[in-house]
């Protein structure tokens, strides 16, 4: 089962923490109030167990920038996807991403897109593997500027 979470939550805080084990927490807590704040940009889902435990998530946005690879604008992007390993290789991300495609449908997006980092590759055989196709490849440079 599939649902849409509209406020923070220790089962959504939780998965988070998972997929992105690097962020503070205060980080975490931040965005997870930003999104449930705007519910027309931003959406959360949790893919729940028979048992009714949550093992998976699906966060989405409409971002109105550039997004590389895309074609139209606004997009909808999916800015995280996340399965408990215990309960991969089951359906759950398809199902995940299929209710963000609804979310986006319905908004009238013509185009899901999403990144993931070049080395990666368990997060990318997994888009493929979703329909998703390769765009574009980008490697990110950075100068600082030091002060006179």
């Amino acid at each position: 089962m599939i649902t849409r979470v509209a406020a923070p939550s220790a089962e959504w805080l939780s998965l988070r923490r998972a997929l992105w084990p690097d962020c503070p927490e205060d980080e975490h807590l931040s965005e997870m109030a930003e999104f449930a704040a705007d519910p027309t940009r931003f959406a959360q889902f949790l893919a729940r167990s028979p048992a009714g435990e949550a093992i998976g998530l699906a966060e989405v946005a409409v971002r109105t920038d550039y997004v590389n690879g895309t074609e139209s604008s606004p997009v909808a992007f999916l800015e995280g996807l996340y399965v408990a390993p215990p309960h991969r290789n089951e359906g759950v991300a398809r199902g995940l991403v299929a209710e963000v495609e609804n979310w986006a449908r319905e908004r009238g997006l013509r185009e899901l897109a999403s990144d993931t980092q070049l080395d990666n590759l368990q997060s990318q055989a997994v888009h493929g593997a979703l329909g998703f196709t390769e765009t574009e490849r980008v490697v990110y440079f950075r100068k600082a500027v030091q002060p006179r």
